[in-house]
C-alpha cells in the first residue's frame, strides 16, 4: 500500500502538505484583505502565493533528485540528458526563492510608505481580526509539524520552508496586535491614528522579514558557485592525508565542493613509479577503504577516486 498523499514523513509529502495549507491560506488573505481594505492582508495572502509557486517548484526539484537515485522511476531519456544528476537544481529554486520573498516584500514596503505620506487608509478591522487570529493558528500549527518532521528528514527545502512559516506567522501576529490596537481606538480620542495602522504595521513588517532569506541566498549561491565548504575539505583532507602515509603515496589532489544535498569529491592519489603493481581487485579495495573513511556514502555523495603516476592528471 503505498504513502499517504500528505504523508509527514516524507519529504515531498510535508512539502505537499505546506502548499496544500499555504494556497489555503493565500486565498483566504487575498479575499479577507479586499473585504477589509486591508493592504498588509492582501500583501500576507500574495506572499503565501509566491511561497506555494516556489515550494511546488521545490517538490518538482526533490521529485527530480530522489527519482534520478532510483533509476526505475525516471525514464531512460531523462537519465541519459542529465547523468550527473539534478543537485545543481536545488540551490537555483533556494536562490529563487529568497530574491522572489524579498522582492515581494521589498515593493509591499513601497507601497507602505506612499500611503502612510498618503494620509493612510480606513478599514474593516472587525474582519481584520478574525482572519489574523485564524492564520496565526494555521501558521504556528504547520510550522512546528514541518520543524519535527524535518528533524529526521534533514532536507534544505523543509528547512527554508520552515523558515517561511514562522516569517507568515510572524507577519500577521503583527497584524493582530496592529488591529486589536485598531478596534480598540474606534471611537476615541485616538480614532485619527487607526487610518495609518494599515500601512504602518506592514512598512514595519517589511523592514523584518527583508533581511530574513539572505542566509539562505548567500548559502544556495555559494552552492551555485561551488565554494569549497572548509569543514569537508578538511575532513577529506584528513582523510588522504593518512592513507597517504599508510600506503606509500606520493601524494594527493583533493577537490571538494558542496551542491545542495550532495556532497561531490574528487580525490587524485599520486603513486610512486617504483610501486609495485597491482590487481584491479586491489585498486578497488583501496577506494572501498578511502570511501568508508570519508563516510557518508548513499544517493547523494559523489566520490571519485583516482589512482595515477602523472601528477598532471590530478592537477
Amino acid at each position: 500500500m503505498g504513502k499517504p498523499f500528505f504523508d509527514l514523513t516524507s519529504e515531498q509529502g510535508v512539502l505537499r502538505t505546506s502548499i496544500a495549507v499555504t494556497l489555503f491560506i493565500a486565498v483566504i488573505g487575498i479575499a479577507f484583505g479586499l473585504a477589509s481594505g486591508s493592504f498588509s492582508i492582501v500583501f500576507d495572502g500574495v506572499y503565501s502565493l509566491v511561497d506555494a509557486s516556489m515550494s511546488g517548484l521545490s517538490l518538482v526539484v526533490v521529485k527530480l533528485i530522489t527519482s534520478h537515485a532510483h533509476a526505475e522511476r525516471m525514464s531512460r531519456k531523462l537519465r541519459e540528458r542529465f547523468t550527473m544528476g539534478f543537485w545543481h537544481l536545488e540551490p537555483m529554486v533556494l536562490a529563487l526563492n529568497g530574491i522572489l520573498l524579498t522582492g515581494v516584500a521589498a515593493y509591499a514596503l513601497i507601497n507602505a510608505i506612499s500611503s502612510l505620506l498618503e494620509g493612510g487608509r480606513d478599514l474593516e478591522f472587525g474582519v481584520a481580526l478574525v482572519y489574523a487570529a485564524v492564520t496565526v493558528v494555521a501558521c504556528l500549527a504547520i510550522a512546528i509539524a514541518e520543524a519535527r518532521a524535518n528533524r529526521t528528514l534533514g532536507s534544505d527545502f523543509v528547512r527554508m520552508d520552515v523558515k517561511g512559516w514562522v516569517m507568515s506567522a510572524s507577519i500577521t501576529a503583527a497584524l493582530l496586535v496592529a488591529f486589536c490596537f485598531g478596534y480598540l481606538v474606534q471611537g476615541t480620542e485616538w480614532a485619527w491614528l487607526s487610518p495609518y495602522i494599515d500601512p504602518a504595521v506592514l512598512a514595519l513588517v517589511c523592514l523584518v522579514i527583508i533581511p530574513l532569506p539572505m542566509s539562505v541566498v548567500r548559502q544556495a549561491l555559494a552552492d551555485m558557485f561551488l565554494v569549497t565548504p572548509s569543514d569537508l575539505k578538511q575532513h577529506v583532507d584528513d582523510v588522504a592525508q593518512a592513507f597517504v602515509g599508510r600506503h606509500g603515496l606520493q601524494s594527493y589532489r583533493a577537490y571538494v565542493a558542496k551542491v545542495g544535498r550532495s556532497r561531490e569529491i574528487e580525490l587524485y592519489f599520486i603513486v610512486p613509479t617504483t610501486m609495485a603493481a597491482r590487481t584491479i581487485a586491489e585498486w578497488d579495495a583501496l577506494r572501498d577503504e578511502i570511501g568508508e573513511a570519508i563516510g557518508g556514502e548513499g544517493p547523494d555523495r559523489w566520490l571519485t577516486v583516482v589512482f595515477t603516476g602523472d601528477p598532471e592528471w590530478a592537477e
